[in-house]
């Protein structure tokens, strides 16, 4: 496997380089990641020279939407689905809700939409109110010590044939657990019902091939994977055409349109083209070759994929050792790094929030509190108002890194 030039991957974002944030380690990127220069470059451009109405005929108007459309297709090409299946929207949590008004709207009594408690509340809130409606709402639970799901007890709950929606994350965003998607989306597909994929803890690590997980909805948020403040959805093409349109009427007839109920931010749809970018810049660095066959996008979003997985699991492995050689802390999810992204939650006497706020003294910006999977840390039989210590990393991060980490929690705890 081939090993990430860290360095020019950090010469990639500026905020590496800033005084207020040079000396200090990165510890909340869950919560939100630095933002790469290709994307604030496209903002810049956008906000400078095309800040008008788009897809006009004058120029900085024409350039404005062309710009709005190569984020679609480039975006949609990583995730290798069709330009017409991705939908930008302000959020994640607002994608999601925009989506079960639409199920709502379909869907009735006799249905039932599955969910679980393993979710950030983005995928699963807005689910829980379709029972208002009549719909049946079963949540698949985890198990109470490890956190994990079973795929037994999901097998359970879709054996009568009603549900019509399987709603589940590609991996927590506290436990930091990778779900088995792919096996979980056959089994909903098999069982008749469409599946509905969180993948916003994940996609930092690496962009998922939709395809070849079989989700029918993906969803994830682009200021996670080092973009602007948008939510990312992908709905197929089948299912879009199903479901009834949440936008303007008059734009029914156009799928791309069909759950834009309000347009997001023009300039940061099209300074979304930059994780493209960036994703490009970091496959000619570390796989081009003179006369290397040309591969596809998605192609190459996999190929960095495992760059990122690589470098990430080689730096987890060690905090995960010394977690788990503790006495006095808790942690949550596997301790294996090769089965989980570097997202890691603790327990301690003291509360996250405290914990967090203790670190700072020794250079270290981490996250503490429920992160709104408060339906899973009362699963774990912990006080979402203790909440507890997220750690989150992702690849830009670095040994160093780690290594003050450890250093500032062994004071700490």
């Amino acid at each position: 496997m081939r090993k990430l030039d860290l360095a020019f991957v950090r010469n990639q974002f500026p905020a590496f380089f800033e005084p207020p944030l040079e000396a200090l380690s990165f510890f909340e990127n869950a919560g939100g990641s630095y933002i790469c220069a290709p994307v604030l470059d496209r903002l810049a451009r956008f906000h400078h020279q095309r800040k008008v109405q788009p897809y006009g005929s004058f120029e900085a108007s024409r350039l404005g939407g062309a710009e709005m459309d190569e984020a679609r297709t480039r975006i949609a090409a990583l995730l290798n689905v069709g330009g017409d299946e991705l939908h930008f929207g302000p959020s994640t949590s607002q994608n999601t809700y925009v989506l079960a008004q639409a199920f709502g709207e379909m869907l009735g009594r006799g249905d039932a939409i599955v969910v679980t408690n393993q979710d950030h509340e983005a995928n699963s809130g807005a689910w829980w109110r379709l029972a208002r409606r009549g719909i049946e709402i079963r949540e698949w639970q985890v198990d109470p010590q490890t956190g994990a799901l079973d795929p037994v007890a999901l097998a359970g709950l879709l054996d009568d044939g009603k549900v019509r929606l399987v709603c589940f994350p590609h991996c927590s965003n506290i436990l930091g657990e990778i779900n088995p998607v792919t096996d979980l989306c056959t089994m909903a597909r098999e069982s008749g019902a469409w599946s509905c994929v969180d993948g916003v803890s994940y996609a930092p690590h690496g962009f998922a091939d939709v395809s070849a997980l079989g989700a029918d909805i993906y969803l994830f948020s682009s200021y996670k994977t080092y973009g602007p403040h948008l939510g990312v959805m992908v709905i197929r093409r089948a299912l879009a055409g199903t479901l009834p349109a949440q936008g303007h009427d008059f734009n029914a007839g156009d799928i791309t349109k069909r759950f834009t109920p309000a347009g997001p931010d023009h300039a940061q749809i099209a300074a979304a083209t930059g994780m493209a970018d960036y994703v490009d810049l970091l496959h000619e660095r570390h796989f081009g070759e003179p006369g290397q066959p040309a591969v596809s996008a998605a192609e190459r979003a996999w190929d960095v994929h495992g760059l990122m997985r690589g470098h990430e699991m080689r730096i987890t492995a060690p905090l995960l050792d010394f977690l788990a050689a503790r006495n006095d802390i808790r942690l949550l999810g596997p301790s294996d790094a090769l089965v989980r992204a570097p997202t890691v939650s603790l327990l301690h006497r003291r509360p996250g929030a405290e914990l967090a706020e203790a670190l700072e003294p020794y250079g270290i910006m981490a996250g503490g509190g429920d992160f709104y999977a408060v339906r899973l840390l009362r699963a774990l039989g912990i006080d979402p108002a203790h909440g507890v210590l997220r750690l989150s990393f992702t690849h830009y991060t670095s040994q160093a890194d780690v290594e003050r980490l450890m250093a500032a929690l062994d004071a700490v705890l």
